[in-house]
């Protein structure tokens, strides 16, 4: 059975920083690209960074210098350190795992709430 679990969001005041974590079981985790989503209320789902199997890395314009995507293959983890937060940062983020474009699963969220 796959799960991706995430963790580490939270409130935070704007400026400040949170690290979002995504345990993954079930799959052969160095050998899957992932990614961290998130989604707004009344808002599409987002795409806020990526990383390989072979470690590169994509950031949208939006969180660019401010967030970072890594992965430690040997715990099953991808992490987001999100730093000097905004308030329009408030969303459910979500952990996305890919191989091959065939085999794709998520977890189940974690709330993150910037306050201004």
């Amino acid at each position: 059975q796959v799960q991706l679990v995430e963790s580490g969001g939270g409130l935070v005041q704007a400026g400040g920083s949170l690290r979002l974590s995504c345990a993954a079981s079930g799959i052969n985790f160095s050998i899957y690209d992932m990614g961290w989503y998130r989604q707004a209320p009344g808002k599409q789902r987002e795409l806020v960074a990526s990383i390989t199997a072979g470690g590169n890395t994509n950031y949208p314009d939006s969180v660019k210098g401010r967030f970072t995507i890594s992965r430690e293959n040997a715990k099953n983890t991808v992490y987001l350190q999100m730093n000097s937060l905004k308030p329009e940062d408030t969303a459910v983020y979500y952990c996305k795992g890919v191989l091959y474009t065939k085999y794709i699963y998520w977890g189940q969220g974690t709330q993150v709430t910037v306050s201004s």
